[in-house]
């Protein structure tokens, strides 16, 4: 049996300048707040970050534009955040747009080991400028790849030592597909038990996929957006 339960700045300190990373949540739901603010302190640039969304101003994601290390955003939006837009307008990051879930059946072909995807989504659109187009079954397609990241940061309501999770009923949103489609998956738990603590029945990440859990200190103010 592997302990996995490690410092924040331990596992975060894995990052590299360059590295490509996956940030679970939707809006403040799901999103690991705590590992973004030790990744903030850790100071890795260049980053790609994977995120439904970029958060607001002064949230999560924004930390990290705010701070020069974020080189690429593959988003399905950023509205929300003014700061992100600007940058976008003003060349200072590249932004990839993708319909909601497209961006998620990408991760979750990485995941499966697949080399792609075929749809018909944003066909005679922007969205498809600079892709490979095929016919499939008498209609044109799109091959979309799959994302791979090389860090995918999650968050999860209860975890266990050996790295099982569970997460609380819509903060499920896009972590499992990111815990799938990492190198190195790390965890932030709002609660750490000792294994065999959690009903396998209801565990929704399994321990293979993650690598490093960790145990959130202090839910900071930016949880608290939401009722919870």
């Amino acid at each position: 049996m592997i302990i996995k339960q490690s410092d924040v700045r331990e596992a975060i300190a894995r990052i590299p300048d360059g590295a490509t990373v996956c940030v679970g949540g939707f809006g403040v739901p799901g999103t690991p707040f705590y590992l973004l603010q030790e990744l903030v302190r850790h100071g890795a640039k260049d980053l790609t970050i994977v995120k439904n969304d970029a958060n607001e101003r002064g949230m999560g994601v924004d930390h990290l534009l705010k701070n020069g290390q974020v080189k690429k955003l593959i988003v399905t939006h950023i509205g929300l955040n003014a700061n992100a837009i600007r940058m976008m307008n003003e060349a200072e990051i590249e932004v990839e747009f993708n319909p909601q879930g497209i961006l998620a059946e990408k991760l979750r072909a990485a995941g499966a080991g697949l080399q792609g995807i075929l749809t018909d989504v944003g066909i005679d659109t922007t969205l498809a400028e600079g892709k490979t187009i095929i016919t499939y079954d008498g209609r044109q397609c799109i091959v979309e790849p799959p994302i791979k990241a090389d860090f995918a940061l999650i968050h999860a309501a209860i975890a266990d030592q050996t790295g099982n999770v569970r997460y609380s009923a819509t903060a499920q949103n896009f972590n499992p597909l990111m815990a799938m489609a990492a190198d190195c998956v790390i965890c932030e738990a709002e609660q750490v038990v000792e294994a065999g603590r959690l009903d396998a029945d209801l565990i929704h990440t399994p321990s293979p996929f993650v690598d490093h859990v960790v145990k959130i200190a202090e839910l900071s103010e930016e949880y608290n957006v939401i009722r919870r």
